[in-house]
């Protein structure tokens, strides 16, 4: 498909700089039959009891450093663990970075450009791994928010908080899975109370989720790959619960794609544990999940590709004009839509 068609306009002042206070007081466009306004307090009266929600329990470790190269600043984002304590890195100003260039981070931390990619990024050198790497990490990173929302140069120390999800136990992601961010422990206790359940999966988000799409054909599209985990237990009781009735209701687009590469031809889920590049575009035939709740995305990207698989283009599109003449706000600190596929009731 022609990515243009993906297309839409989105007023820079509806995308959202902080989430709401409390998380699941954000609204939430509820998209089947009509388009219905809601909140995502709402959930457990919008769900079934015997539902299933699956979040990705990612954490987001952060690797956004403000560095020295002699007297030049440097802003590196860290997006890939190669292990042995190298990471692939994207640098402001890589262009003037030479392999053996030493980069400081703090006192004690600093990390040597090792090589640079054909795509453009770096590869570096710590000096440490391991326990020990993310301790300087977790000393002298900021959290690696997307390019869309803006901050006053050395961060908002609020985002250490806001930017993770109340789900969030396996370190690994430099982006967040952005749906969970809306979840609160008294919504967790309620969705309990009306008997939905919650099973977890991880997918540790990568930089690439923000990349552009910059050819004209989806076909042409590399995508980038993460690593993800369906434990054997989890997925036995995901198939239970469908088996009985249930519905699967992803939280987020990157519980959906670890999922969707656990699916069976049977509509089952196996158990995996792998790097995925799944790439859902129109046409794709959903087999591990009913029910997505996810955030308002950005105009050509591979996640809003993604939502117009599941619930059909043209009713995103509605749904995404309705959003932005409804002042809904977009994006990773902004509201969500709860999306049934077509014909779902």
């Amino acid at each position: 498909m022609r990515v243009d068609e993906f297309d839409f306009t989105l007023p820079r002042e509806l995308i959202a700089e902080h989430p709401a206070e409390p998380r699941d007081a954000a609204r939430l466009l509820q998209v089947g039959a009509n388009l219905v306004d809601r909140h995502i307090a709402d959930l457990p009266r919008l769900l079934r009891r015997g539902d299933v929600l699956v979040a990705n329990d990612t954490r987001v470790i952060p690797v956004r450093l403000m560095g020295r190269r002699g007297e030049a600043g440097i802003e590196i984002t860290l997006h890939r663990d190669l292990g042995g304590g190298q990471w692939r890195a994207f640098a402001k100003g890589a262009r003037r970075l030479k392999p053996g260039a030493r980069i400081a981070f703090g006192p004690g931390f600093a990390a040597e450009v090792l090589r640079k990619e054909p795509e453009g990024d770096i590869v570096l050198a710590f000096a440490s791994e391991g326990a020990a790497l993310a301790a300087s990490l977790e000393r002298f990173g900021q959290m690696p928010l997307p390019p869309y929302i803006r901050r006053e140069k050395g961060g908002d120390s609020r985002d250490n908080h806001d930017y993770q999800t109340v789900f969030a136990t396996q370190s690994g992601a430099v982006a967040a899975p952005t749906a969970g961010l809306h979840f609160t422990p008294a919504l967790l206790a309620a969705l309990k109370d009306a008997g939905i359940g919650l099973e977890t999966v991880t997918l540790h988000v990568g930089a690439g989720t923000f990349l552009p799409v910059k050819v004209d054909d989806t076909n042409d599209h590399h995508m980038h790959s993460e690593f993800g985990v369906v434990t054997a237990e989890t997925a036995a009781r995901l198939n239970t619960a469908r088996a009985a009735g249930g519905r699967i209701v992803s939280i987020g687009t990157t519980s959906l794609r670890v999922l969707e590469s656990a699916a069976r031809e049977d509509n089952t889920i196996a158990p995996f544990a792998a790097e995925t590049a799944i790439f859902i575009t129109p046409g794709y035939r959903f087999r591990a999940i009913d029910v997505l709740l996810t955030n308002f995305h950005l105009p050509r990207s591979t996640l809003f590709m993604l939502v117009a698989a599941f619930a059909g283009l043209e009713r995103m599109k509605a749904a995404y004009a309705h959003a932005i003449a409804e002042r809904y706000r977009f994006f990773s600190y902004g509201d969500a839509c709860l999306l049934f596929p077509p014909g779902a009731t």
